[in-house]
């Protein structure tokens, strides 16, 4: 069974500056993570940790750019399995508002890592960062 996570959001924001604020990593430290090796480029890697709390390492690589409309990268936790997952992150103009549509693909590769791995906990974190965090960085 596929374990995917989709969160759909409705920012009161035009798409250029949600764009912005997926792909600039000097605004995605405000609203998400700091990546200090972030850098819109096709097939280019980075690497991040989560603030706080237990720290697991992060790694990504960029596999589709559609400007304003499409992000889509890996996810993975490489001291922890070799496997990966996908992210895409969608934006669609709605007059003055964007609808951002997350989907983050695959979590059945995860399963084996434990309890901080599974579909309900990325269900909840992505819910957090595009529903609250993305919502209010953007709309201010």
């Amino acid at each position: 069974m596929h374990e995917n996570v989709v969160v759909k959001q409705r920012l009161n924001a035009p798409v250029a500056k949600v764009w912005n604020a997926l792909t600039d990593r000097e605004e995605m430290k405000n609203w998400y993570f700091d990546i200090p090796d972030f850098k819109l480029d096709m097939h280019h890697e980075f690497n991040f940790f989560e603030p706080g709390g237990e720290k697991f390492h992060h790694h990504g690589e960029i596999l589709e750019i559609i400007p304003e409309r499409k992000l889509k990268h890996s996810w993975s936790y490489p001291e922890f399995s070799k496997e990966k997952t996908l992210v895409r992150w969608e934006l669609e103009p709605v007059g003055e508002y964007t609808e951002v549509t997350l989907t983050h693909k695959g979590l059945e590769n995860f399963e084996h890592l434990g309890v901080d791995f599974r579909k309900e906990s990325f269900e909840q974190g992505w819910k957090d960062i595009v529903g609250k965090q993305l919502k209010q960085y953007v709309e201010k």
